[in-house]
């Protein structure tokens, strides 16, 4: 792509943010967008076919690089033993959260648009995503403790969606009420803390902090 052609990507996509958050994505106009980019209508459609696919590309890039960081830190952890998973509980997780909050707010105003445009569906296929990847994690933790002797107490995959559901739609609160990055951070430090202490009760397990 030229660098004429990923200019006009760009200025495509910044205004159209711009429509979404103020009108959501049934509200926004595809007509307006592309008055408001300087654009023809032809000239839009050589980028993107439908004003979906646009949302889509402020959107999809940002949520799949969420799961890449949850995944590769998963993928290292769940190549310790059972005594370093569980050694390793509260910092791998608190790692995990940190950089996610990060990127969050490098890329503020796309994952705004997953709140502001719940007309789209995206965000409760995000939190889904992400519940389930916690909930097959956590599963493999607890089969790998019974493999290495460790008897934990059975929680029920009923409620285990119940408190990841919780915990990752109250992560995005700092969103929801646009708190500063420092709060934020700070913020879901404290909710994975008081997150794992419910673990610990229920598992009857000790995290070290």
């Amino acid at each position: 792509m030229s660098t004429k052609a990923e200019d006009t990507q760009k200025n495509i996509l910044n205004t159209a943010r711009k429509h979404f958050l103020k009108d959501g994505l049934t509200g926004a106009s595809l007509r307006n967008i592309v008055k408001d980019a300087g654009l023809t209508t032809g000239a839009f459609y050589k980028y993107y076919p439908t004003k979906e696919a646009l949302f889509d590309a402020l959107t999809d890039p940002y949520m799949e690089h969420i799961y890449q960081i949850y995944d590769q830190i998963v993928e290292a952890f769940e190549k310790l033993s059972a005594s370093d998973q569980t050694r390793n509980m509260s910092d791998t997780s608190s790692d995990g959260m940190e950089q996610m909050v990060d990127y969050i707010y490098d890329h503020y105003d796309n994952f705004r648009l997953l709140l502001k445009c719940g007309d789209s569906g995206k965000f409760e296929l995000f939190i889904h995503n992400m519940v389930d990847r916690e909930m097959k994690s956590s599963l493999k933790y607890m089969e790998k403790m019974k493999e290495a002797g460790v008897e934990i107490p059975v929680v029920e995959e009923s409620l285990m969606h119940m408190i990841y559901s919780g915990f990752f739609s109250s992560v995005f609160q700092i969103i929801e009420h646009d708190i500063d990055r420092e709060t934020a951070k700070k913020n879901v430090h404290q909710l994975k803390e008081f997150n794992t202490g419910g673990w610990e009760r229920l598992w009857n397990i000790e995290f070290p902090v």
